[in-house]
């Protein structure tokens, strides 16, 4: 008694990999971040970037074109990643006091947060700015920090809260310099004073002070910048 004659299985086709270039392009971007920020632009190197990563060195090169093309695209994630999150902050449903206290309170925090990124600033400061120099992004990418900085210093003029005459550039400077600072001198401060500043209560008293620095620099009762 013959059976069916069995018929052969079709062979499985490999399953179609799935293209994600924006992720790729994520991947590489992270990577590259750790790398550049823990051994600056000429101690980091592509291989070893290519290696870490979900993809070739050859899509990396791809993607950025070169190290220095890589470098750049770096920088200027770092720093469309921190005005993407200052943009959702609404500051603007705040009287001008408390709306600049929270802006500097969220500039220490984030600063504090992103110890990668101030280092990626200290290194291209090493280099000059000349990478950022090359960027068709970066001042695009930063001007809305000095503008959501302006309404809330005009709305503080215009209440008579705060001194009339600054300049908004300048005031970022200082919020800046101080909430970078935090991080950027952490080790050095911590060994030579003693002190160490990254814990919860350094930390806490630090971002106090600098908020109190900033308010009695804009505020009315100053005077007039000399």
């Amino acid at each position: 008694m013959g059976g069916k004659t069995a018929q052969p299985t079709a062979k499985a086709r490999p399953a179609r990999r799935v293209q994600d270039p924006e992720g790729v392009r994520n991947n590489i971007i992270e990577i590259a971040t750790q790398e550049f920020a823990a051994n600056g632009y000429n101690g980091a190197r592509v291989d070893e970037i290519a290696a870490r990563t979900n993809t070739s060195k050859r899509m990396l090169y791809y993607y950025f074109g070169d190290k220095e093309g890589l470098f750049r695209a770096v920088l200027e994630e770092g720093y469309r990643r921190m005005r993407q999150v200052e943009a959702r902050r609404r500051f603007d449903h705040l009287e001008p006091t408390a709306a600049l206290r929270a802006l500097v309170e969220f500039t220490f925090d984030h600063q504090n947060a992103n110890a990668d990124f101030i280092r990626l600033v200290m290194v291209e400061n090493i280099h000059n700015g000349v990478h950022l120099a090359r960027s068709e992004n970066i001042e695009r990418l930063n001007v809305p920090a000095i503008t959501t900085l302006r309404d809330i210093y005009q709305r503080g003029v215009a209440a008579e809260v705060f001194r009339p005459g600054l300049d908004v550039v300048d005031l970022h400077m200082s919020i800046s310099a101080l909430s970078f600072f935090n991080v950027a001198n952490r080790a050095t401060f911590s060994r030579i004073f003693r002190r160490e500043m990254g814990t919860p209560a350094a930390l806490s008293r630090r971002r106090k002070i600098v908020v109190d620095l900033i308010l009695r620099y804009v505020k009315n009762d100053v005077g007039p910048p000399g």
